[in-house]
């Protein structure tokens, strides 16, 4: 339990928080007459949790920390952490459950096929889109949860909340090129040794049967 997956663990222990504070529309507070109500602590919370997930990659590259329980719990926090935060807002009615069945439904996908790659003994390394996507998702969250108290930002959160699901999509249909790609190559090569395996062994019963 290095420096960067504690980093991680903490972006875990963010989610119940993040929950909880959203749908129990708590803490409102005044501090000397400067109102901080609950979108502000959620706010807070996502964006604490976002800069865990930069600080965690960072520093396990540069120290050269990168665990296997790193490599598996960072995609799990980074979903949960999302998918809470969406559900949420659909409970809450500031966003289309619709659009949450997208976004979320495209992380399972992905989880999905990066599990059948492992199998097969590839990788689906993260995409330029997908790291886009996961800002995109932070800074329309942010924004939505701000509508909760401030109608006027409905218009800014529902245009980000159009471009996580577009981008949510894309990122979506680039992983599964580059999956079907990398097994199509893998299929491929497997049929090939097993035809060399194959034909060895029908040689000899030939020569027997003449």
């Amino acid at each position: 339990m290095n420096l960067p997956n504690s980093l991680t663990v903490l972006r875990i222990f963010f989610v119940p928080l993040l929950v909880v504070v959203l749908l129990t529309r708590q803490p409102n507070w005044n501090f000397w007459g400067l109102p901080i109500h609950f979108e502000v602590w959620g706010v807070l919370i996502l964006l604490m949790a976002a800069a865990t997930d930069v600080m965690d990659g960072y520093i396990a590259r540069k120290r050269r920390e990168i665990t296997t329980l790193g490599i598996l719990l960072d995609p799990i926090a980074d979903k949960l952490l999302i998918s809470a935060a969406f559900i949420s807002l659909v409970w809450m009615h500031l966003m289309p459950a619709w659009m949450a069945v997208v976004i979320i439904g495209r992380e399972f996908v992905v989880v999905g096929l990066r599990e059948i790659a492992s199998v097969e003994g590839l990788v689906i390394p993260a995409s330029a889109l997908g790291k886009t996507k996961m800002i995109l998702q932070v800074i329309a969250g942010c924004a939505v949860i701000l509508t909760a108290k401030h109608p006027a930002l409905v218009p800014l959160g529902t245009a980000l909340l159009w471009l996580v699901v577009l981008s949510a999509v894309a990122s979506a249909i680039h992983y599964f090129g580059m999956f079907w790609g990398q097994i199509n190559i893998r299929v491929q090569q497997r049929r090939r040794e097993e035809l060399m395996i194959v034909e060895p062994k029908e040689k000899p019963q030939d020569v027997l049967t003449r």
